[in-house]
């Protein structure tokens, strides 16, 4: 992949963060499309700049200390930190441990993807490189992994770019554990800009967006979304765009995948 992008489910995107502008021209932009055979280009423009956008990050900005939290959240705090610790863990503890986890906590998505096995899994954590930082959530009466995260770290930022919790252990309250522990390093020990969920859910809001901004007072940081599709690719949009809702109805996983880029190409093409 060529400098400025990385390849991610068949599109490329900035390895930059969101509020790092692209400066390229769109020919540049096609021509690596074109080049690695991706279906499109997506990243986003005037990051945090505007009141309300259909698209949006969902970051938390600010430092908080345990006092700043309401009431509730302050109470499961403090049990979920009697039950569990939380620390940044090694790669190899979570190729070895991590499966475990990711497989009770996929059992809970309502999606037509099957999960992965347990050798592709070991796989996509070997691939990551150093930069790549690893928590876990232990239990503390006998030490099992029930928790992790993968965060990215760059530069004045980072990203949470994989969390999965076992739902078996969840009324252990490891969501509120994990969160404190991280939001409190990398923003308050570390004096990072803003800590990311990611993007927007292309289809629905989600639980977990909903739960970090009532409860830890992440918040919606709005923006422009920008596409650019392979030229084929931009056809069979405009061909099949008109029946989108039909496919929204159909359950077979390939037709799934073509929904929710027909439902990011609403949103580009309602901001436009």
């Amino acid at each position: 992949m060529k400098e400025g992008w990385k390849q991610y489910n068949g599109a490329i995107i900035p390895i930059d963060p969101p509020h790092v502008n692209v400066i390229e021209s769109r020919k540049n932009i096609t021509g690596k499309i074109i080049s690695t055979r991706s279906f499109f280009a997506r990243w986003v423009e005037n990051f945090d700049k505007s009141k309300y956008k259909n698209f949006w990050y969902v970051i938390c900005d600010k430092q908080f200390n345990l006092e700043d939290y309401s009431v509730n959240t302050r109470s499961k705090i403090r049990r979920a930190l009697k039950k569990n610790s939380v620390k940044k863990i090694k790669k190899e503890i979570l190729i070895t441990e991590g499966y475990d986890v990711y497989i009770n906590a996929v059992k809970r998505y309502k999606t037509l993807a099957k999960p992965m096995k347990s050798t592709e899994f070991e796989n996509s954590i070997k691939v990551l490189n150093s930069r790549y930082e690893f928590w876990g959530v232990n239990l503390k009466e006998n030490g099992k992994l029930v928790a992790y995260a993968i965060v990215d770290p760059l530069k004045n930022h980072c990203n949470y770019s994989v969390i999965k919790f076992n739902s078996d252990y969840l009324k252990f309250y490891t969501s509120y554990a994990l969160y404190f522990e991280m939001n409190k390093y990398y923003l308050s020990l570390n004096n990072l800009k803003y800590v990311s969920e990611g993007a927007r859910s292309i289809l629905h809001n989600t639980n977990v967006e909903n739960f970090l901004v009532e409860k830890f007072y992440f918040r919606k940081a709005y923006c422009d979304l920008k596409i650019i599709y392979h030229p084929l690719i931009e056809i069979i949009i405009k061909l099949i765009y008109p029946f989108r809702f039909l496919l929204s109805k159909i359950e077979i996983n390939f037709l799934h995948k073509v929904y929710v880029v027909l439902k990011q190409h609403e949103i580009f093409r309602n901001e436009r």
